[in-house]
């Protein structure tokens, strides 16, 4: 059993950091609102820091789930970040969504002070952490990453090392294009049944048997054609990740037509005040429209 930290306590943070210390592995967590640090405690056990450097004294492996890169940045580098007090040897596994370039920033912060740094961004949403069944990708070396997979497998159903630093945020983008192009598809498929007078639930038990059938038809076509979306990740987030995602082809030169034009459809929700619904709300653009 080892000594782990887990900074970021939010819909993913707290369970994910749940599932490490019910595996047995002593964990010590930090999280901006202490309250919420505390409530982890009182629900498994292990105790609460006052600072990220805090948490992860003394400790083999050190996670991080938080907003974006200047609330890792703050996390790991900053004042009372966890990489001040990092012990040779460890490993600082980071599961936030962020930039390919914040990343390759920390992998080098972290080489610099004597341990191994993870990107290692998570597929799954609310659910899968709630139920440990997260896909995992994962960037850094191959050495740290097999320290490290017993632990991240507390979490997960699918971990995959994809490359060197930054390469697991780069796959984290892939899925967040596939995503949103997949989302608008079955909001449209399910608007034109509407429209054209089908019944609903016929339709995508016949071609979710086929070609169209995807993840997002299996769990999300019954709540959409219900006008339901509060599934947990929200438009907000989607659009933090969309930008992530068309800076990153920017630089790259990746053609994207239709992750861009989705992206400002969910900026439509976003103004039709669905700010927090979830990310198949690409329907209720549709039915406003």
């Amino acid at each position: 059993m080892a000594r782990a930290a887990f900074i970021g306590l939010g819909v993913m943070g707290f369970p994910m950091a749940g599932h490490i210390a019910a595996a047995g592995h002593e964990v010590t967590v930090y999280n901006r609102t202490a309250v919420r640090a505390d409530r982890w405690v009182d629900k498994h056990g292990g105790r609460a820091a006052p600072t990220p450097a805090a948490a992860v004294e003394g400790c083999d492996f050190a996670f991080a789930c938080v907003g974006n890169d200047d609330d890792l940045r703050s996390v790991t580098t900053g004042a009372d970040g966890a990489f001040q007090a990092m012990k040779p040897g460890s490993v600082f596994i980071d599961n936030t969504t962020a930039s390919a370039a914040v990343a390759r920033e920390l992998a080098r912060a972290a080489e610099e002070r004597g341990f191994d740094f993870l990107d290692a961004p998570v597929s799954g949403g609310q659910a899968g952490a709630e139920n440990g069944a997260l896909t995992v990708m994962v960037g850094g070396g191959k050495g740290a990453f097999e320290r490290a997979r017993p632990i991240i497998d507390c979490y997960a159903r699918m971990v995959g090392l994809m490359g060197p630093a930054g390469a697991g945020q780069l796959t984290k983008m892939v899925n967040q294009i596939c995503i949103a192009g997949l989302v608008e598809g079955l909001a449209e498929g399910i608007h034109f049944a509407q429209n054209a007078g089908l019944d609903v639930a016929a339709v995508i038990d016949v071609i979710s048997k086929g070609a169209a059938g995807s993840w997002q038809m299996e769990n999300r076509w019954k709540t959409m054609n219900e006008g339901r979306y509060d599934h947990g990740f929200a438009v907000d987030w989607m659009r933090k990740d969309l930008d992530i995602v068309l800076a990153e082809a920017r630089r790259n030169g990746a053609r994207l037509p239709v992750t861009a034009l989705v992206d400002q459809f969910y900026g439509e929700i976003q103004v039709m005040g669905g700010r927090r619904w979830d990310t198949s709300s690409l329907l209720a653009r549709l039915r406003h429209g």
